[in-house]
């Protein structure tokens, strides 16, 4: 109980960090919101890898090689189901971007992303 946790945390620090650039993204410089979160996922992943293997699963004595091929592939899927989910809410449900964008990742965040970096990329 106590990784998922920190896994959730690890997750919640990352959320904010995609949610900045994404926010930035689109007020700062004008970006398309869908551009601007593919960027924020994109630098909230690469912060979520780093803290997941070094404080999360303690995983820094495997291949950091092998675990960050693992992670391009689970996070590709992530990419995929998040930006996929951010248009659908937004462009269908007329939803805020950012909004679209907390709901899809609450939902990932909490399934898909822990249960595959447990059992497929930081397993012991």
């Amino acid at each position: 109980m106590f990784t998922f946790l920190k896994a959730q945390a690890s997750s919640i620090s990352a959320s904010m960090f995609d949610f900045l650039i994404t926010i930035i993204g689109v007020k700062f410089f004008g970006w398309w919101y869908l551009a601007a979160s593919i960027a924020g996922t994109v630098s909230g992943g690469v912060l979520n890898f780093y803290i997941n293997r070094n404080w999360v699963f303690n995983a820094t004595s495997k291949s950091i090689k092998w675990q960050a091929i693992k992670y391009i592939l689970v996070w590709s899927g992530n990419l995929l189901l998040v930006t996929l989910g951010v248009y659908l809410l937004t462009h269908f449900f007329h939803l805020n971007y950012v909004l679209s964008k907390v709901l899809v990742s609450l939902v990932l965040g909490t399934t898909y992303n822990y249960i595959m970096q447990k059992q497929f990329i930081f397993t012991r």
